[in-house]
């Protein structure tokens, strides 16, 4: 009986323990983060982390204007950012409990002030361009000797006609494209104008025919095993579509480019959840997450430049070195940001978006 009983205190306190485990619930990007450091995090501080992803901020957005979001860290891109703490989604954080918040890039916060005024809501993770990726050798064949430096080869019909054959991939995020047709047409990226916006959204028509998918996640192995020949795409993923070709040894080769017209800079940023049940395990996983040599291994396996400035040294040379993750100044002067348009811009973009997509 005594044995009996201690097997049932042993069971008791087990369950009781696991019952304690301090956990953290983040919800991130697909394909956004070195997985290795999830385990060293829980090994490190004891806290579980429960991790979800997600492919669109639309999503993520859904998820918290649902009321109880369930999660205690996100990775809001800027625009979306900015709208979500206009209505009160997010808390405001205190750097003091952020000891690596003071290796942040001073150039990449002052662009997410945009965004967030003060710096009082978020951090910056990662941070990378939209631009075009591409099967060497299939776009050589369709297209020849031709650069591939301009957004023409998208927007000209009578040039991604010559590629449909080997699938050409869009990324389903009217904020990107539509932002990147109107610097085509030379117009306002950051316009609230609806004639303008039409305008885009009829310049992204005309080469709709030519568009295999609409998707902002599957176009990296889609890349990578030669399903496809072009992509509208985040540098970060192209690259990542690079390496695994690479490591699949099927010969394959992608390149990235960031048109010479310009082209969209993106920020995503961790912040917490107004209703965040984890509150001190959510500051430990940023703190940790801004720890510079875990910031350039995040950067080392996504291909995403991040915003910890000290972290440079760390990143492998190879990515430092790619103009098209760490832009130079020349670059990164053609490089525009664009922030959250007002509700009704806001709807007629949505609807515009729709209508593009199914074509009705």
């Amino acid at each position: 009986m005594k044995r009996i009983a201690t097997l049932i205190c042993a069971a008791v306190l087990s369950t009781s323990a696991a019952a304690q485990q301090k956990l953290v619930n983040v919800y991130n990007w697909s394909d956004y983060i070195d997985p290795k450091l999830l385990d060293e995090f829980t090994r490190e501080t004891g806290v579980k982390v429960v991790y979800d992803t997600y492919d669109s901020n639309e999503t993520l957005e859904a998820k918290l204007l649902a009321g109880r979001s369930g999660y205690d860290v996100v990775a809001p891109s800027g625009t979306f950012l900015q709208r979500q703490i206009q209505a009160g989604l997010y808390q405001p954080l205190d750097r003091s409990r952020l000891a690596n918040a003071k290796q942040l890039w001073p150039e990449i916060d002052a662009r997410l002030a945009i965004y967030d005024p003060g710096n009082r809501y978020a951090v910056n993770y990662m941070w990378f361009t939209t631009g075009v990726a591409y099967d060497v050798a299939k776009i050589r064949a369709r297209l020849g000797g031709a650069s591939i430096d301009s957004w023409d080869i998208v927007f000209k019909p009578e040039n991604i006609r010559k590629i449909a054959d080997c699938g050409v991939y869009v990324l389903d995020s009217p904020e990107d494209v539509i932002s990147v047709a109107l610097r085509h047409l030379s117009l306002d990226p950051n316009t609230r104008n609806q004639n303008d916006v039409a305008r885009a959204t009829a310049h992204v028509q005309r080469i709709k025919p030519y568009v295999k998918k609409f998707h902002s996640s599957e176009y990296i192995n889609a890349l990578a095993n030669g399903d496809i020949c072009m992509a509208v795409g985040w540098a970060g993923d192209s690259f990542q579509a690079r390496n695994r070709a690479r490591d699949a040894g099927n010969g394959i080769e992608i390149n990235y480019v960031i048109p010479k017209e310009g082209t969209l800079m993106s920020l995503d940023n961790f912040a917490i959840p107004k209703d965040a049940a984890n509150l001190n395990e959510a500051y430990a996983f940023i703190d940790f997450m801004l720890r510079p040599a875990n910031a350039a291994r995040n950067t080392a396996v996504t291909n995403f430049a991040n915003g910890v400035a000290a972290s440079r040294p760390l990143v492998p040379l190879e990515i430092l070195e790619n103009k098209s993750v760490y832009p130079d100044d020349a670059v990164m002067k053609r490089l525009f940001t664009i922030t959250s348009p007002d509700r009704s811009i806001q709807r007629f973009v949505t609807r515009e978006w729709t209508r593009i997509k199914t074509g009705k």
